[in-house]
């Protein structure tokens, strides 16, 4: 259904198709007597598909309608996951202990469910050599295969080469639940300390 759907006296036709609260077919009728059986009901006339050839008009509480619509809208949206991209930069004479470090950092975006830019970053004449770049891009892929692919192989574009790691679905980290507490610490953390009164 369109988010501006007329009703009541604003549907301008001379007939409409009516349909019933309960989706039964109530036949072509003028305009105003579909209006008047709305209203007898304390409901509304929505014009639900205002193109059909006559119009279609359904009787329905609008207001609960769109609460209903909205409420749905806010549900689809909190269940819609937003992925970021967050950059790894690296040098191609990169040390072994650097180079874990990085590693560990897009393991940890990936398993966010975060999209992994890798920026390799030559300077001077290191541009010459982009076979370095390459073998770290292809090091740090092996390092993530078990939770990533590469959606994007190791291109130059510049003075830099890039690849992009995205994330295997069944391997996104769920958000972290708090840990149960045992009774006595529930208690204590309930209990008033000495000198405090409970309201």
């Amino acid at each position: 259904m369109s988010k501006d759907l007329r009703i009541n006296e604003e549907i301008r036709v001379r007939e409409v198709r009516l349909v019933g609260t309960d989706g039964e077919q109530l036949g072509i009728l003028a305009v105003r007597d579909a209006l008047r059986m709305a209203q007898e009901r304390n409901l509304g006339l929505v014009e639900v598909a205002p193109m059909a050839k006559p119009p279609v008009c359904r009787i329905m509480d609008y207001g609960k309608y769109k609460f209903e619509q909205s409420k749905r809208e806010r549900e689809a949206r909190k269940k819609q996951k937003i992925v970021n991209i967050k950059e790894v930069k690296l040098r191609p004479n990169i040390e072994d202990n650097d180079f874990d470090t990085k590693a560990r950092n897009a393991i940890r975006f990936l398993e966010d469910g975060d999209k992994v830019k890798v920026t390799i970053m030559f300077r001077g004449r290191e541009i010459t050599h982009p076979e370095l770049g390459r073998q770290l891009c292809v090091r740090l892929a092996e390092v993530c295969k078990p939770i990533s692919n590469v959606e994007r192989d190791a291109k130059v574009e510049g003075r830099n080469m890039i690849m992009i790691l995205t994330p295997k679905a069944e391997t996104q980290r769920e958000p972290k639940a708090e840990k149960p507490r045992d009774a006595k610490t529930a208690e204590k953390a309930e209990a008033p300390a000495k000198g405090e009164v409970s309201e």
